[in-house]
């Protein structure tokens, strides 16, 4: 009985240097896990930017989404062929565009992940209808006229460019679980609500950066102040943070990955001189939707698309109103350099 129970112990101590061994092995294997570069999803969208990039990464043993995809049949077959949706956890956005969230309400039946917004599209959600109305009321301001709004409210309602949100969800900035070791950066310009995903050497961008086009920044109103949210004044301030993403590797929304932040940045300043070149020679008293059929010779059948068009000549007026303010920020960043001349040009 005595030879028996030493065997019994022996056994005992052997398996427990396993069991410990084990465990060593899998929490080695999440911290390796939370340092390797996401897994790129590419999926078609039949908008004018291609296809869209979304991410998935296993963190601390936890598999996580970032964007969904539109909201097609093709983009819910590519994710349950790629994707386990039955050990999916997170669903993070970056923005609530169409070919980014277009799947939320889709997951969130489907899976049992929990789904993060941006605080800025949390707002748009809960405050909805106040949301369309202060909108409409701003595009009168820049000329459009009562006609074109009708048509406008109408596809802001119907899903074709904001399709269901989630019904239940958190809060990017405040709810994040910390064993994902995520740090969020928010970056509005483009939205206001432009959120970048920050892991172990890489940073997930959505939109904010994007090689070779110049992401149109959205005329849109800002819910914290009732007034219209000023996509220049806030790109100036989010260029401070994004060159802090210079040593990581940029996993952008579309398109191939960025050769470098700086190549990016001064891309994007440099279409915006050449743009705002474009429309300082106008008349001041012209409104924004004169121009976009001057210029545009805009008959679009698709309201959206003559306020995108309208967006980007509310951003470029209001550069031209305060040209300053991104030089500066040029120059505290070590950017504006290569991009004086066309600065200069642009305001002259």
């Amino acid at each position: 009985m005595r030879g028996q129970s030493r065997v019994c112990l022996i056994f005992s101590l052997c398996l427990r240097v396993s069991r410990e061994r084990s465990e060593r092995v899998v929490k080695n294997s999440y911290r390796i896990q939370s340092h390797m570069t996401p897994i790129q999803h590419t999926i078609n969208t039949e908008y004018a930017v291609g296809p869209v990039h979304c991410y998935s990464a296993e963190i601390a043993g936890e598999l996580i989404l970032f964007d969904t995809g539109p909201p097609t049949e093709e983009a819910k077959r590519y994710l349950q062929k790629n994707v386990d949706l039955e050990r999916l956890k997170h669903v993070i956005i970056t923005h609530c565009h169409i070919d980014h969230y277009g799947l939320v309400r889709w997951l969130e039946r489907e899976t049992a992940a929990t789904i993060y917004l941006p605080f800025r599209d949390h707002l748009k959600i809960i405050r909805h209808a106040e949301r369309l109305e202060l909108m409409y009321d701003l595009m009168l301001q820049i000329g459009f006229e009562a006609a074109f709004l009708e048509r406008f409210r109408v596809s802001m309602e119907d899903g074709t460019v904001f399709p269901p949100l989630p019904e239940n969800f958190q809060i990017i900035e405040k709810s994040l679980p910390p064993q994902l070791g995520l740090t969020t950066l928010p970056c509005p310009g483009h939205s206001q609500s432009d959120m970048v995903l920050i892991g172990t050497g890489w940073a997930i961008t959505g939109d904010v950066m994007l090689q070779g086009i110049f992401q149109t920044p959205l005329f849109d109103v800002d819910l914290l102040t009732g007034e219209r949210f000023r996509n220049y004044a806030a790109y100036c301030e989010s260029l401070v943070k994004l060159v802090t993403l210079r040593d990581k590797q940029i996993l952008p929304g579309h398109r191939q990955t960025i050769d470098s932040v700086d190549s990016c940045l001064l891309f994007y300043v440099d279409k915006l001189f050449e743009r705002a070149a474009r429309i300082s020679k106008l008349p001041l008293d012209m409104t924004v939707a004169e121009i976009v059929t001057k210029l545009f010779k805009d008959n679009s059948k698709h309201p959206f698309i003559s306020y995108l068009k309208a967006s980007e000549i509310v951003f470029l007026r209001d550069f031209l109103a305060e040209p300053e303010l991104l030089r500066k920020v040029l120059i505290d960043i070590d950017l504006f350099s290569p991009v004086a001349d066309k600065f200069s040009r642009a305001i002259a």
